[in-house]
């Protein structure tokens, strides 16, 4: 927001108390926009939350908005990973693609949704140790590198979530200065 020229004062869930909602929705805006919307009526302040996955063609768009779970356990990078890598052995169709959706919810209900997506292909095999989730195994289109053999500079140039917060930015700039 800062490169908007707006001096704002971010504050993260944690911040201010917030439980995460569940997501319950069957898309990464319906996640987005619940969890956007949550936040804006709890805080009663605009609300910027996001939802993003990994999307494979050959497993018929899974895991998508399951990504984090996707082996059935929260938050375990290296499960998720394995159990994609099991499930993609001898396909030979690797086509996927990183996907964020950042959602903009304010406490009068306007609501606001923008998509930030990175194709790529899928590894047969881990490669790097930076980043997290399934970026040892993802190489976008046209490099040579998975997202976790990336510096955080190249990867965060490219990312679905970078390409998702400043179209979202654009917005919530908007929001803030608009006429009341």
């Amino acid at each position: 927001l800062q490169t908007q020229g707006l001096d704002v004062r971010l504050l993260s869930a944690d911040d201010v108390g917030l439980p995460e909602p569940e997501e319950t929705g069957t898309t990464f805006a319906e996640n987005a926009l619940l969890k956007a919307t949550a936040a804006a009526a709890a805080t009663e302040l605009p609300s910027v939350a996001d939802d993003s996955g990994l999307v494979v063609d050959a497993l018929g768009g899974e895991p998508g908005v399951y990504s984090a779970r996707y082996a059935c356990r929260h938050g375990d990078d290296e499960a998720n990973l394995q159990l994609v890598l099991e499930r993609m052995a001898n396909v030979a169709d690797r086509r996927a693609r990183f996907v964020c959706v950042a959602a903009l919810a304010t406490p009068d209900g306007r609501r606001h949704s923008v998509e930030g997506v990175v194709e790529g292909t899928l590894t047969s095999r881990p490669r790097g140790s930076n980043g997290f989730g399934y970026d040892p195994i993802f190489v976008p289109l046209g490099a040579a590198l998975t997202t976790a053999e990336m510096t955080a500079d190249d990867k965060d140039a490219i990312s679905h979530r970078g390409k998702a917060f400043r179209a979202i930015a654009a917005l919530v700039a908007d929001e803030l200065t608009r006429p009341r």
